[in-house]
């Protein structure tokens, strides 16, 4: 496949117009030229992917949430490969075992944190994106898991480790990672560039061309990868090739906002950013069916929401996006008491293109993220935030501002433990309450819903994993031995037990509902200051979400009921209680309502 004519006479006509989309963005990114000669490179890649997938295709694979798949039964299960461990066994496979046991058909997707050979930032990176990591399992792994569950995985797409071939390459000055990377003179100034870390930028490496400065976004030992040479394009392509023959559907396009970088702009979400997600869009439609075996990208922008919900495009760049303002919004209506601010964002909120939904999280292994709340939280709501979190046992970590400045740039805590109490009163007896309700907010609202491991499982701060490893993100990455885990899933005693049963119990209600379909509609009504109040759906099948944001008992009288559409008897569906017409709802604090017009 030498000439992109050639490739742009497909007879198959949807092929030959995802071609034509794919070559003109190419075009748009290196020009004519460079972008006509890349188009058949890329595509033989595309090609020999898709005549693998073909021959190893087996039935009854899980189908991944794709858009013209996903419903109310998708939901997400965030890891680490290595979060539940058994002496002797391969982490991967005592993963699959523990979702099989206590997950199969509650949960459809699992997202497993970089499980490639790393040097640093816990998979961040990556040394080899072609292995795994021996200590976890091996792609056999990968592959039976995807068996089981629509797998999610990392393309750590902005940088790799100063450890790897390429970087290698590029310090010993030989092809084909020599000319990779982004150097610059140590003085040039970089200040208008905006950065997620206060580390320098321009990081000194000797090589054998002598000291070079090389651009380092995160860390001195995460080298970004330069894509205005076409060859890194096509190397990433090749990398987003393998994991489809290797199972995984769902594909996370990690830090992708800070991927291309143009001296003179804020590198990031640089026009050209957004073109490459679209082109990886066009190589995965390629590949795979997007009707009958879809691929699905995620963006992972940890920025303000319109900056986050640019990465839709017009529906033809990133199927979803991280829902990154629900997390710091949340906290912030549960240790206030007051639900203001989630509900105006809420009220703002854009319905996404067609054909996309959020990923909506409120924890995972990273800490909480505060850009997203920029313009929606005040900086003295933020500072107050970040009180809370240190008087929970939390820390802060912080960015550099454009001039030189630093803010608080994320929360480092676990979710469970920040939610022990509020800004008011320090910790009280409503943490396993607070932070159920947290979930089922998350759990309510339209697009799919992700929950991480360590949520499922209660688990509080560790702060030993902090002090062993000197990064305040080791808060909420823990390893657990899976017996403990299992004795406490037993004991009702523990708020593992307490917790994961009540999720469990709401997950099983909510795949019933097919409300809660990522697209069917949300309607935002705003009643009062101590609740959050939305419907999802429509006619007989909508639900009506009332969630108690206090420690006091809430009600809605019988004329607001009226107001709001649900007078007739009701259905509590996550408490299982008819509610009669005419009466007004009592709402226990921190409690959650999924209200249904009862039948018949």
């Amino acid at each position: 496949m030498n000439d992109a004519r050639v490739i742009e006479g497909d007879t198959d006509p949807t092929r030959a117009a995802c071609i034509g989309s794919l070559r003109e963005r190419l075009e748009e990114i290196y020009g004519r030229e460079r972008g006509a000669a890349l188009l058949p490179v890329l595509c033989e890649i595309a090609d020999e992917a898709r005549t693998a997938i073909i021959a190893q295709e087996r039935a009854g694979r899980p189908r991944a949430p794709g858009p013209q798949q996903w419903s109310e039964r998708d939901v997400a299960i965030i890891t680490y490969a290595n979060t539940l461990q058994v002496a002797g066994e391969a982490p991967l496979g005592t993963l699959r075992r523990f979702l099989r046991d206590h997950l199969a058909g509650l949960a459809s997707t699992v997202h497993v944190l970089p499980f490639y050979p790393w040097s640093s930032d816990d998979g961040f990176a990556v040394i080899d994106y072609y292995g795994v990591e021996p200590s976890l399992g091996t792609w056999a792994d990968v592959e039976a898991l995807a068996e089981d569950f629509a797998v999610m995985a990392d393309l750590v797409i902005n940088h790799v480790s100063r450890e790897s071939l390429w970087f290698i390459d590029f310090v010993s000055d030989r092809d084909p990672g020599r000319n990779y990377f982004i150097t610059a003179p140590r003085e040039t100034d970089v200040s208008a560039v905006v950065r997620p870390r206060a580390t320098p930028l321009l990081v000194p490496i000797h090589t054998y061309r002598g000291l070079r400065h090389v651009w380092a976004t995160f860390s001195d030992d995460q080298i970004d990868l330069d894509f205005s040479n076409p060859d890194v394009m096509a190397e990433i392509v090749r990398v987003l090739c393998f994991l489809l023959r290797n199972g995984s559907r769902v594909l996370r396009l990690d830090a992708v906002a800070y991927l291309w970088k143009e001296l003179g702009t804020t590198c990031i979400h640089h026009p050209n950013t957004h073109r490459v997600v679209r082109a990886l869009r066009n190589i995965s439609d390629l590949v795979c069916d997007p009707q009958s075996d879809p691929v699905v990208l995620i963006t992972e922008t940890n920025v303000p929401h319109q900056e986050n919900v640019s990465y839709f495009g017009s529906g033809d760049e990133a199927h979803m996006v991280y829902q990154f303002a629900l997390a710091p919004l949340t906290l912030h209506a549960l240790v206030t008491g007051h639900s203001r601010v989630f509900m105006r964002w809420l009220e703002d909120l854009e319905d996404p293109p067609a054909g996309c939904t959020f990923f909506n999280f409120t924890a995972s292994h990273d800490g909480i993220g505060l850009r997203p709340a920029e313009g929606l939280l005040l900086d003295d709501e933020v500072d107050m935030l970040v009180d809370h979190v240190r008087a929970m046992g939390g820390f802060v970590s912080m960015r550099s501002t454009v001039g030189g400045g630093e803010r608080p740039y994320e929360v480092n805590v676990s979710l469970f433990d920040v939610l022990a109490g509020t800004i008011e009163g320090g910790v009280d007896a409503f943490q396993v309450a607070r932070f159920l309700v947290s979930q089922i907010i998350m759990l309510s609202l339209r697009g799919v819903p992700a929950l991480y491991i360590h949520s499922l499982l209660a688990t509080g701060n560790d702060l030993a994993g902090v002090e062993r490893t000197g990064r305040t993100r080791s808060i909420n990455r823990p390893q657990l031995d899976l017996a403990d885990v299992e004795a406490d899933l037993v004991d009702a005693s523990t708020a593992r037990q307490q917790v994961f049963e009540a999720l469990t119990r709401v997950l099983r209600v909510r795949q019933g509902e097919e409300a809660f379909s990522p697209d069917a509609p949300q309607t935002v009504r705003v009643i009062s200051d101590a609740l959050v109040t939305f419907r999802r759906g429509e006619g007989a099948a909508a639900v009506f979400v009332i969630v108690n944001v206090t420690d006091m008992i809430r009600t809605v009288d019988a004329e607001l009921r009226r107001d709001l559409a649900i007078e007739a008897e009701q259905v509590d569906l996550l408490g299982g209680k008819h509610l009669q017409a005419g009466h007004p709802l009592r709402i226990e604090p921190y409690a959650a309502l999924w209200l249904k017009a009862a039948q018949g």
